[in-house]
């Protein structure tokens, strides 16, 4: 299907969020103009696909609202030839973003986004789009419990989570990099979460930053809610 028919509404929502400050960066906006958000959401909801909102993808999931994305891809300063951890790939539309800012098609020296996804569901949606949007050489999609990251491709300049922990998960903290910085929401279902910015510096010393109030969806799996005890 020709992206011109959605080019307006994609023309509109940088424009929103823009003014709302969200995207400030080139970068983020031709990723953003470049990723074709419809078709990461569900076939239903694909006239809906750059309404600023979540939109669910089945499974109790979510695809996150765009300025929510990118708050994140902004915040964690991606850069070409980063190697970068997602923690819910839902439906590959994130780890798409992600590519498109740390290997973008010109860049000498690409990055790759490793994400993973707990519910089993959901990984053939996601790698069934990210192939057919180009992304399987940037991105490589791993079912498994993303509380518990992935050592055997640590350590990760950056690492984004888009669901809620309880705490932050030690692995995750582990597996980041030295200079490296992560996004993760912690706290409960619904309200009452709190966007956190992790950074480690050059010699291992870890520093907390609180970014606000957000809601996703809860962490699963053995750090998530019920999973610790």
């Amino acid at each position: 299907m020709s992206r011109d028919k959605y080019k307006n509404a994609v023309d509109d929502l940088i424009r929103r969020l823009q003014n709302s400050g969200y995207l400030s960066t080139q970068e983020m906006e031709r990723a953003v103009r470049t990723v074709p958000r419809e078709e990461f959401v569900h076939p239903s909801n694909r006239q809906y696909a750059y309404r600023d909102t979540p939109l669910s993808i089945g499974l109790g999931q979510t695809i996150s609202a765009p300025h929510m994305c990118v708050i994140m891809c902004e915040g964690l300063k991606l850069k070409p030839g980063h190697k970068v951890l997602e923690v819910g790939a839902g439906s590959g539309y994130h780890a798409a973003l992600c590519a498109e800012m740390i290997a973008p098609a010109d860049s000498p020296t690409p990055g790759h986004v490793y994400t993973i996804e707990i519910v089993k569901g959901l990984i053939e949606f996601a790698r069934s789009n990210l192939e057919r949007t180009g992304y399987s050489d940037r991105v490589t999609l791993i079912h498994g419990d993303g509380g518990l990251g992935l050592p055997e491709y640590a350590p990760f300049d950056r690492i984004l989570v888009a669901a809620a922990a309880p705490t932050v998960p030690e692995p995750l903290v582990d597996q980041l990099a030295p200079g490296g910085v992560m996004l993760i929401p912690i706290g409960g279902r619904g309200l009452f979460q709190e966007l956190l910015m992790i950074e480690k510096d050059e010699d291992g010393n870890i520093s907390h930053r609180n970014w606000g109030g957000v809601a996703f969806v809860p962490l699963t799996g053995k750090y998530g809610s019920g999973g610790m005890k």
